[in-house]
């Protein structure tokens, strides 16, 4: 299916020119906010507008050019006051050039230059809060509010909307709530191959047998690895294995921590932490649990929406975008935060879950990702957006909705 604009608003723009949009992010590699801006470019595209997407790169640039997105390098993702004097100039420059009408901004640093980027010309200035960003200083504030001065501001999830009119008293008919949404193309069941599982699990060697707890995410304190240890250890069971899927990126020392942990806990055996993966939907075929055991609030979180798609069991903790993805005692588990013994118990329940109980919860899980959190809705909503300000509406009840064509 192919996402297109409003009629009346290509319409309105054929005798010049078909809608520009430039969305400008620091970089394009991993992560939600990256893959976000990669399908909304390739979809503005689709729909017959002209997408220019600004960064410095990144190993995922060629997911948009290959569809014919323009994309123009720049330092956006510095921080030093230079550089970001110097991208408002550049910026200016692009948007006249390109007679951008909307730029829409996905991160702080690159909001200070588009903001004042904007002042002067006919691009109407938008962005997207991806995070509920800490400040424990009025300077820390002040820098990240470039991201709540847009005509409209994406929240992510709840949770990030009221951060945005809390901490900023946003008003709320500035914002939109678009959760993220994953493909459904590549994340469901039926698209996994029994070849594709049974490379994976040589990989990691694992006991046919075994029950797998799978926990992605970038070695990093705040999500958690050294709880799924601490509750692995509770838990006592020599057939249950932890597989803990995700870089350290350069922080030796947290990985060489949780080694000890493992160690000292006598699971060396029984936990696995496996560098990257390739085949995410193998990789959650394979879990019998996926647990997202953040110890902050994430700001909306992939990893339990992606879990539920593919029909599996997931534990996360009862906080942040968390508690809206996840529905408590229906798809999965919503625990406090770091707490071993609260985990343990869930993961204790989730594994006595018998095969219809299995089936009825991965049918509950995979309806609530369809009628939610899919890339579809993510991009209607988003178009929709853009087709407010493209036709200076100022409630998006009034603005046209998008469609979809075969």
């Amino acid at each position: 299916m192919t996402e297109h604009l409003p009629v009346d608003i290509t319409a309105q723009n054929t005798a010049q020119k078909p809608p520009v949009i430039m969305q400008i992010i620091p970089e394009l590699g991993p992560g939600g906010a990256e893959q976000g801006c990669i399908d909304v470019a390739n979809a503005i595209q689709n729909a017959g507008g002209k997408a220019i997407v600004v960064s410095h790169g990144g190993d995922r640039v060629h997911e948009i050019t290959r569809n014919h997105v323009t994309h123009i390098n720049l330092p956006v993702h510095s921080k030093n006051p230079l550089a970001l004097w110097r991208n408002v100039k550049r910026l200016r420059k692009l948007i006249e050039q390109h007679q951008v009408d909307i730029v829409h901004v996905r991160s702080r640093a690159p909001a200070w230059s588009a903001y004042q980027a904007c002042k002067g010309t006919k691009a109407r200035y938008m962005t997207t809060c991806h995070a509920p960003y800490n400040y424990h200083s009025k300077a820390k504030q002040f820098y990240n509010s470039a991201i709540a001065k847009g005509e409209r501001v994406i929240a992510i999830s709840e949770y990030v909307r009221n951060y945005l009119i809390n901490g900023y008293s946003l008003n709320d008919k500035t914002i939109r709530l678009i959760h993220r949404g994953i493909p459904i193309e590549k994340f469901h069941p039926t698209v996994v191959s029994p070849e594709r599982m049974i490379t994976l699990n040589k990989d990691w060697r694992i006991p046919e047998s075994a029950s797998v707890i799978l926990l992605p995410g970038r070695l990093t304190r705040w999500k958690g690895q050294a709880v799924l240890i601490e509750a692995m250890a509770q838990i006592k069971n020599k057939d249950v294995y932890a597989v803990l899927i995700g870089s350290d990126q350069g922080r030796t020392e947290y990985r060489k921590e949780l080694e000890t942990l493992m160690e000292e806990k006598g699971l060396s055996g029984q936990v696995r932490i496996v560098d990257h993966c390739n085949d995410m939907p193998a990789a959650y075929m394979l879990s019998t649990v996926v647990v997202s055991a953040s110890t902050d609030p994430e700001g909306f979180g992939r990893i339990p929406v992606e879990a539920q798609a593919m029909g599996r069991p997931i534990i996360g903790t009862d906080h942040g975008g968390a508690q809206e993805t996840i529905l408590r005692g229906e798809t999965g588990w919503l625990i406090p935060p770091n707490d071993p013994k609260a985990l343990a118990q869930a993961i204790t329940e989730a594994l006595a879950l018998n095969n219809a109980q299995r089936a009825v919860l991965a049918t509950r899980a995979m309806n609530h990702v369809m009628q939610n959190f899919t890339k579809e809705i993510m991009i209607d909503k988003t178009l929709a957006v853009y087709t407010e300000l493209l036709e200076g509406k100022d409630n998006a009840a009034t603005a046209p909705k998008m469609a979809h064509v075969a």
